[in-house]
């Protein structure tokens, strides 16, 4: 991974966001982190040449200054965009005809963004991208990552789950991995077919020589919150489904995910 995409709309979360990645990255050679803007037309109307050349250089202006306040190091080439149009139409054509690595985005206590609709628009984003969401909480510092937490439902493992996309992931952070299910039915043995599911994720990972462990519980983020805390991960790394309740998944399942356990949470969609 060597190309990261970090939305940035000059809160401070996004802005904290750019901070960790430059920190993450800083040891890549080649790194380059893409700090990208969408504007509207309404933004501008009150100047007096609201022309796409005026927008484009006021935006480009401000992204300047985000980008000239991070120390990044020679390994990495730091790069700015702008562009008109749709949020989430906007960035998922960027970053499928840009060869993008991992988006990072930042999060606060309200929303993912200031001026980002984390319902429909979010789901439409993942739905169209296969590239890593990466979730950074407000004002978390990056500290060397040791320990990646993969949470699964061990449902139709060999199927629903992305592994060349989640093999790139764990490449990348090249950390200790922990691979977790919460269920509210697990007892003292496991069922024939979660051994059986278990089997096939063991298969498919067994280079990364994973630990597994199954949790019981009747509330599955407290499961993962309150166990990623005793095993001091460092990354939560989440694959949401497309059906069901998928759009609730991002808004509440991978915010208050990210929030509670202070904790990046990288999402790979199928």
């Amino acid at each position: 991974m060597k190309k990261f995409l970090v939305p940035v709309d000059f809160s401070l979360p996004s802005e904290s966001a750019a901070e960790y990645t430059i920190e993450m990255t800083k040891d890549i050679p080649g790194a380059e982190i893409i700090l990208y803007h969408v504007y509207k037309n309404d933004i501008f109307s009150l100047l007096k040449d609201s022309g796409d050349e005026s927008r484009k250089k006021a935006t480009d202006a401000d992204l300047k200054i985000v980008k000239d306040f991070l120390k990044n190091t020679p390994n990495q080439k730091v790069t700015i965009e702008s562009e008109e149009g749709s949020f989430i139409d906007n960035i998922s054509k960027y970053v499928l005809s840009n060869d993008i690595d991992m988006v990072i985005m930042g999060i606060s206590g309200s929303s993912i963004m200031a001026n980002v609709n984390i319902g429909n628009d979010t789901v439409n984003m993942i739905s169209n991208i296969n590239t890593p969401i990466m979730v950074i909480p407000p004002d978390l510092k990056f500290k060397k990552i040791e320990n990646v937490l993969f949470a699964s439902d061990f449902k139709d493992v060999a199927r629903k789950t992305p592994f060349d996309s989640l093999k790139k992931v764990l490449d990348f952070f090249n950390a200790k991995l922990n691979i977790l299910n919460v269920d509210s039915e697990h007892y003292i043995e496991l069922s024939e077919s979660y051994k059986i599911e278990r089997g096939e994720m063991e298969s498919k990972l067994k280079q990364y020589n994973p630990e597994f462990f199954f949790l019981r519980s009747f509330d599955f983020l407290e499961g993962i919150i309150s166990f990623a805390e005793t095993k001091e991960t460092d990354v939560i790394i989440t694959v949401p489904k497309k059906e069901g309740f998928i759009n609730q998944l991002f808004k509440i399942y991978t915010r208050k995910l990210a929030l509670e356990s202070n904790k990046p949470v990288v999402a790979i969609s199928m």
